[in-house]
């Protein structure tokens, strides 16, 4: 392919200023070309800063732009889903942060939406399912090195008590952890029993005055087994996914987001022997770019279509 895709920005929020715009310049087939804030002034200073050449003072001037063929949706939750179908409406692709949006009704307006505007390409960016690892993960569980999934464990914990923040503050706007980190936590129990859970049971613990969960836990239930997960806003760093078969199981630290500069583990017990297998480094991000752009630029499906982020909001909306 001779052609990248080009991305457009909308605001100047940190994923997309550490991870997310250095991850599309070292792409393939993807480059940043505009970036948007409600402050020019802003959206000016970040765009010098990252080689951005083009910067807007408003989204819907972004969107306006004949040099942009996607963008990128990284603001709040609440806001993923009136974007992006404003963004659609101008036949821009998008790349749309996860959670897809605030509940089910939210996600499944966008998909209802979607289908007006066939030639227009959207996917939640869940950038794990992109690691080389996880994919390994798959392939070894297609392969039946552990027999048949029966057991999940998930876990995802940070510390984030800050009132100013806006995982911190309006429930009604998608905040809490069940929707900032418990989102992984049900798209990998998803993903690896190939299914969608007959049964979900979930508890959060939520702050008085916000409404905002802090503290969330769940049980799917599938047809050959279960996960169980909890979340929280307010325990140190930690992840792990521990996947259990009829005769052996798999344990991945750093699950997530593990750091684009270190090598990461997978431990894999197939019922005779534990082996230790070793990734890379690699920024899961670059290669969800490169996976999104090239679908698009190819016109093929992209590697997981909007309805498998409406099934994710449809069991965090009932586990909330």
């Amino acid at each position: 392919m001779n052609k990248k895709l080009r991305f457009g920005i909308l605001s100047t929020a940190k994923i997309a200023r550490e991870h997310v715009i250095p991850a599309i310049q070292q792409s393939r087939y993807a480059e940043v070309t505009a970036i948007a804030s409600r402050n020019i002034d802003q959206a000016r200073a970040v765009a010098k800063e990252a080689g951005i050449p083009a910067w807007y003072g408003s989204y819907e001037a972004l969107l306006g732009s004949p040099e942009i063929d996607a963008i990128y949706n990284p603001l709040p939750n609440h806001l993923h889903v009136p974007w992006s179908l404003r963004a659609m409406e101008k036949g821009k692709h998008i790349l749309c942060e996860k959670p897809i949006g605030t509940d089910s009704r939210d996600a499944c307006s966008l998909l209802e939406a979607s289908r007006a505007y066939p030639d227009v390409y959207i996917m939640e960016a869940f950038m794990y399912r992109f690691h080389p690892r996880w994919i390994d993960v798959r392939k070894c569980i297609e392969d039946g090195h552990i027999g048949q999934p029966i057991m999940l464990h998930a876990f995802f914990s940070f510390f984030n008590d800050d009132p100013k923040d806006i995982r911190n503050k309006y429930a009604s706007q998608g905040g809490g952890g069940l929707l900032d980190i418990g989102c992984y936590c049900v798209s990998c129990a998803r993903m690896v029993f190939g299914e969608e859970p007959k049964s979900v049971s979930g508890s959060l613990f939520n702050d008085p005055s916000s409404g905002v969960d802090y503290i969330a836990s769940g049980v799917l239930t599938f047809s050959k087994g279960t996960s169980v997960f909890s979340c929280s806003m307010r325990s140190p760093f930690h992840q792990y996914v521990k996947i259990f078969g009829t005769k052996g199981h798999i344990y991945l630290d750093h699950p997530f987001n593990p750091p684009a500069d270190q090598s990461v583990h997978m431990e894999l017990y197939d019922g005779e022997q534990t082996v230790r297998r070793s990734y890379a480094p690699c920024n899961q991000f670059t290669l969800q770019a490169d996976g999104f752009a090239e679908a698009v630029l190819n016109k093929q499906p992209v590697p997981f279509p909007l309805e498998d982020a409406v099934s994710n909001m449809d069991v965090l909306s009932k586990l909330a």
